[in-house]
């Protein structure tokens, strides 16, 4: 019997195995992408500042990805984004063909441990942030209110959709600031609850962001046909400098501690993510493409005629906020988790 055979025959078997393994490990990310799809998971019904952002996103950033592969935006609304970050961190591909436009209060609901959330926002490849336009709580102009003092005075009717902030903001400004909003929830998404608003269904909305309402309603605005009552931010935006940020109407230091911890989530206010686990030279490159199309004059230019703000941030430094949203005060996260927990519905 000859022994070399079956020597030899390993040796062939180890050596197919290493070649194999060396070509997976040169392949670049230019060799990965090209010819693929990546998937543009926006979290939110269509025609809102989301799905906007989301698909103005897809028709650019190719052309900044090795290999540039083609971007189809699809939505999967459900849940307030529970639904598709949960898609995210347990279903997805990990190898860089899913991002997603996450939902701002992904982070907040996973601190104050809301909802059927399955995800880790931590765990997510964080590619960067597009806005960091604030929140405001509106009414419409037959609301019978202007000011923030207005709601302090009377019952006002607020649209919401469960586990987002339409429905968080206006319960903590009840609690916290002596509001008196009433929130009726049930509606999908924004849009059927501006129909609702326009219809005088209800007289507000309990949230969306300045830049929504700018991009997607601006007759709205420039008619006056809205009032924003308060702005969720941390600094006042440039055209709202008469609208109070729901921090300054605290009453005390500690109460403004849980108002600046729910509206710090508003400093990532429309980000984009990648499923946990992906490769980091694929998540550099979607990381280097997303700072590259922020700077692309085209995207600038059909961003300014949708009136959609660009203030970006990376990847790092969104990340950075996330881990101080979800690592804060213990103290402050059970005061907001008290006061959200007994109107979650």
């Amino acid at each position: 019997m000859n022994m070399l055979k079956p020597i030899a025959a390993g040796l062939a078997i180890t050596c197919a195995m290493t070649c194999a393994a060396a070509s997976a490990s040169a392949e670049t990310v230019a060799d990965f992408y090209k010819g693929k799809t990546i998937s543009m998971i926006v979290q939110t019904t269509t025609g809102n500042d989301y799905d906007n952002r989301g698909r103005l996103l897809a028709r650019y950033m190719s052309d900044f990805l090795p290999g540039k592969p083609q971007i189809v935006a699809r939505n999967m609304p459900g849940g307030g984004g529970v639904v598709a970050s949960n898609w995210l961190a347990k279903v997805a591909p990990r190898d860089g063909t899913v991002i997603s436009m996450l939902m701002q209060t992904s982070s907040v609901n996973q601190a104050l441990g809301m909802g059927q959330i399955q995800y880790d926002v931590r765990d997510f490849g964080w590619i960067g942030n597009t806005s960091d336009t604030p929140s405001v709580v509106t009414v419409w102009h037959t609301a019978g209110a202007r000011t923030i003092d207005d709601a302090r005075t009377k019952e006002i009717v607020l649209g919401g959709t469960v586990g987002t902030a339409s429905v968080i903001y206006p319960n903590v400004l009840n609690e916290l600031v002596g509001t008196r909003f009433k929130v009726v929830t049930g509606y999908p998404g924004g849009n059927q609850i501006n129909l609702a608003m326009e219809s005088g269904e209800v007289q507000g909305r309990g949230s969306n962001s300045w830049s929504s309402w700018k991009s997607t309603r601006p007759e709205w605005v420039a008619e006056k046909k809205i009032f924003n009552l308060v702005q969720i931010a941390l600094k006042r935006a440039p055209d709202l400098k008469d609208v109070p940020l729901m921090i300054d109407l605290a009453r005390n230091d500690f109460d403004r501690e849980v108002l600046r911890f729910l509206s710090a989530d508003t400093e990532i206010a429309r980000a984009v993510v990648t499923t946990p686990g992906v490769p980091s030279d694929r998540l550099a490159a979607l990381r280097k493409a997303f700072d590259d199309v922020m700077k692309h004059q085209p995207l600038l230019e059909e961003a300014g005629k949708l009136q959609a703000d660009i203030s970006w941030l990376s990847g790092e430094d969104c990340l950075k906020i996330v881990r101080s949203i979800i690592e804060a005060d213990p103290k402050v996260i059970a005061r907001a988790r008290d006061i959200i927990g007994a109107h979650a519905k």
